[in-house]
C-alpha cells in the first residue's frame, strides 16, 4: 500500500509545483498577449509530456533490453513474482553499463522501465538482487518517479522565465546574458528544494515497500552495503539526472551534497534492520 505520508507530500509539493507553473503560464500570456492563451494553454500541456518523452529517452537509451534467458532468466521470474504481489502491470526490464553497481526506474505505472547495472548483477546475490527490484518497482508503483520528472520540468520551466524576466528588464549584453543565467539556475535551485522533500522521503517508502514485499528488510540493507562500498573510487556513466532515480546517488560532488536527492545509506539501512 503506498504510505499516507509519501501521498501527503506529493499532495502539497504538487500543489505548490502547480503554482509554479501557472506562473509560466501568466508569464506567457504577459508576453505573447491575452489573445495568445490557446497557445500558451498547448505549451504548458506539450512541454512538459516532451520533457518526459526525452528524459525516459535519454535515461534509457544506453541501456539494451533484458533478454529472457541465459544469467536474466532469474531476474524476470523474480520481477513476475513481485509484479503480481504488488498488482502492477511487468515492466520493461533492461541492463546497462553504469560504471558503479546501480539500479533505477523511470516511466509510470503501466508504462514503466527498470534499468539494472551489469556490476549490480555481478555484485549481488539473488536475494539481495531481489531486494533492489522490489525496491525499484516500489516507486513505479507508488508513482513518484512521475512527481520527480514533472517538477524537474518545472523547475526547468521557471528558471527559464526568470532569466526571461531579467533580460526583458535591460540592457542585454555578455555580463546581463551571464547575470541571467546564474539567476535562471537559482530559480530553478528554489523549484527542486520542493521536489527533493519528496525525493529523500519516497525512499524510505519505496526501502519499507520492498521489505514487506520480500518478507524482510536484510537482503535490501546487504545490497545497500555492497552497493555503497562497490562504487568507491569508480566514476559513474550516467548523467545526473538519472543519479537522482538511482538507488544509490553515486554521485559524490559539493552540489549533489547540497541538494542530496538520498537520504543517508547508513539511516536507510539502519531502518531497514530496526
Amino acid at each position: 500500500m503506498t504510505n499516507f505520508g509519501l501521498k501527503v507530500r506529493m499532495a502539497i509539493v504538487g500543489s505548490i509545483l502547480f503554482a509554479f507553473y501557472m506562473l509560466v503560464g501568466g508569464f506567457g500570456l504577459l508576453w505573447l498577449g491575452p489573445g495568445a492563451w490557446p497557445l500558451v494553454l498547448v505549451g504548458l500541456l506539450i512541454l512538459p509530456a516532451i520533457q518526459y518523452k526525452i528524459g525516459t529517452w535519454s535515461a534509457t537509451r544506453k541501456a539494451e533490453p533484458m533478454p529472457e534467458d541465459g544469467q536474466y532468466q532469474e531476474i524476470h521470474q523474480m520481477t513476475d513474482s513481485l509484479c503480481r504481489d504488488m498488482g502492477i502491470k511487468k515492466p520493461k526490464l533492461m541492463v546497462m553499463d553504469m560504471g558503479v553497481p546501480n539500479a533505477f526506474a523511470t516511466g509510470r505505472k503501466g508504462k514503466g522501465v527498470v534499468v539494472v547495472s551489469t556490476e549490480l548483477i555481478r555484485l549481488l546475490q539473488r536475494d539481495e538482487l531481489e531486494g533492489v527490484i522490489a525496491h525499484e518497482l516500489a516507486h513505479i508503483k507508488n508513482r513518484d518517479v512521475l512527481a520527480m520528472v514533472f517538477g524537474s520540468s518545472i523547475s526547468m520551466m521557471v528558471g527559464w522565465v526568470a532569466y526571461m524576466v531579467y533580460m526583458m528588464g535591460g540592457e542585454r549584453n555578455i555580463g546581463s546574458i551571464f547575470v541571467g543565467m546564474i539567476i535562471s539556475n537559482i530559480a530553478q535551485m528554489l523549484v527542486m528544494i520542493f521536489v527533493l522533500a519528496i525525493s529523500r522521503y519516497r525512499e524510505y517508502v519505496a526501502d519499507e515497500d520492498a521489505r514487506q514485499y520480500i518478507g524482510s528488510g536484510d537482503p535490501l540493507a546487504r545490497a545497500l552495503e555492497k552497493i555503497s562500498q562497490g562504487s568507491q573510487g569508480r566514476e559513474p556513466q550516467v548523467q545526473d539526472s538519472v543519479n537522482a532515480l538511482c538507488i544509490f546517488n553515486s554521485d559524490k560532488s559539493l552540489l549533489s551534497k547540497l541538494f542530496a536527492t538520498h537520504p543517508p545509506t547508513e539511516k536507510r539501512i539502519q531502518k531497514l534492520r530496526s
